[in-house]
């Protein structure tokens, strides 16, 4: 039986493969960025903007239950039978978005993908943790959300020219079924189980200090108790408010200053490619320098990205600030998750991820709501403002709760190997003799 190591360039290929997987998840996603809101307005007339952005709502609350739910699933029943089970669900989605007869189809179609998105996305990011290891985990979290992120960019690109090109429908949503279908493909049929990566790791920890908590003290310990992981939660919280808001006012606020669909395609893209791209410095730079003031720092940079939007009303003004909100998301997004990775001990850390994705993805509905009744009733500049606002305290509650996560959690007992680990080496890490010895 071939040793379980742990490291991204011990499982270099699997680790790959989720990349690509992720990658057709963030284009799902990405589909829409462009094209919802101007179709809700112009193919279904819809004109509070609180009723545009009902659909990011829908996404957001789905997202974030099944986020909560997805650990406990992964765990019960296998990654990978969670993974294609959130295929199967996006499979109608980009069916029922070109033929949508009214709004409530739709919101439905979001439902459907918020599901997806939770199952498949969560489980992705859980797999690459669960194969890399404490030492690179920020690396491999930023390389899970460029992809991912990256992806959403490209597609909202995509979209964006297809529809200057054939109208918003149905021709841009023919992207969806290749994305499901080749997300399907290569998840049935070539990712690999990683509960054996959770157990090695575990062997490396050796058992839990205390008792596994249950599911309802984890709920409290990520919501509120503890100070960095209660930290993190509402960061991420905050980040995708903003995000929230990006997605449904950005393309609204853009047309309002009369830039065309190809114009506002562009735009869209910025920000989550920039994010993308930056991810894959900024998680492996946390594993240098640390996790909090990255994640302090990054809330401050996404505050002024917004502000700049805000205050732009051309086309470079509104790129410049969509680059820095893009930057500032790339500094939090993949650090969120590995600081919960140093401080959750692998036998409940799954479950950790997915109480902390579950207020995350909230934080979808959130932005969408308060960004919605504010543009509705003092303008779609007034709405970045708050959301600038809100961003910026949010930088601050973490640089006065939170303390360094990367030398506190458990994975810093742990020896900080050059050369994988198999089996064998694990067991002896884990027995109390045997690190005396080495000692």
């Amino acid at each position: 039986m071939t040793p379980v190591r742990l490291g991204i360039r011990e499982n270099l290929s699997q680790f790959a493969l989720l990349v690509v997987v992720n990658a057709f998840v963030g284009a799902m996603v990405g589909m829409e960025r462009t094209l919802l809101a101007p179709i809700a307005e112009q193919v279904f007339h819809l004109a509070a903007k609180s009723a545009v952005l009902s659909f990011i709502v829908v996404f957001g609350v789905t997202k974030a239950v099944t986020n909560y739910l997805a650990g406990r699933l992964s765990d019960r029943f296998g990654r990978k039978h969670v993974l294609i089970a959130g295929w199967l669900v996006a499979a109608p989605v980009p069916f029922l978005l070109m033929a949508a007869p009214t709004w409530n189809w739709v919101l439905f179609a979001n439902a459907l993908l918020g599901i997806s998105q939770g199952l498949t996305w969560s489980t992705t990011v859980i797999m690459k943790i669960d194969l890399a290891g404490p030492s690179k985990r920020g690396l491999a979290m930023g390389l899970n959300e460029f992809a991912g992120y990256f992806a959403v960019a490209g597609s909202a690109l995509a979209t964006g020219f297809l529809a200057a090109s054939y109208g918003l429908r149905p021709q841009p949503f023919y992207l969806g079924v290749v994305f499901v279908a080749g997300g399907l493909a290569l998840s049935a049929l070539a990712v690999r189980e990683t509960a054996q990566h959770v157990a090695a790791e575990s062997n490396l920890h050796g058992a839990p200090r205390e008792p596994i908590p249950t599911q309802r003290e984890v709920f409290w310990r990520t919501t509120l108790t503890d100070a960095n992981l209660s930290s993190v939660t509402q960061a991420g919280f905050i980040n995708n408010l903003n995000d929230g808001m990006a997605w449904g006012l950005f393309p609204l606020f853009f047309a309002a200053a009369s830039m065309n669909l190809r114009q506002i395609g562009i735009l869209a893209a910025i920000y989550p490619a920039t994010w993308g791209v930056t991810q894959l410095f900024t998680g492996a730079w946390s594993d240098r320098i640390g996790r909090k003031w990255l994640i302090a720092a990054g809330m401050w940079v996404q505050a002024v990205g917004i502000v700049g939007v805000a205050r732009a009303s051309g086309f470079a003004g509104f790129a410049t600030g969509a680059v820095l909100l893009g930057v500032g998301t790339a500094m939090v997004y993949p650090t969120l998750l590995a600081a919960i990775g140093d401080v959750a001990h692998p036998a409940w850390r799954a479950s950790s991820v997915g109480v902390y994705r579950l207020w995350r993805d909230l934080g979808y509905a959130a932005g969408a709501v308060l960004a919605g009744i504010v543009a509705d009733a003092f303008g779609l500049a007034a709405a970045l403002w708050a959301v600038a606002g809100l961003t910026f305290a949010s930088g601050l509650v973490v640089a006065f709760r939170m303390k360094e996560t990367l030398a506190a959690g458990p994975g810093a007992a742990l020896p900080a190997p050059t050369s994988p680990l198999g089996v064998a080496e694990e067991h002896a890490l884990s027995d109390p003799a045997s690190r005396r010895a080495k000692r």
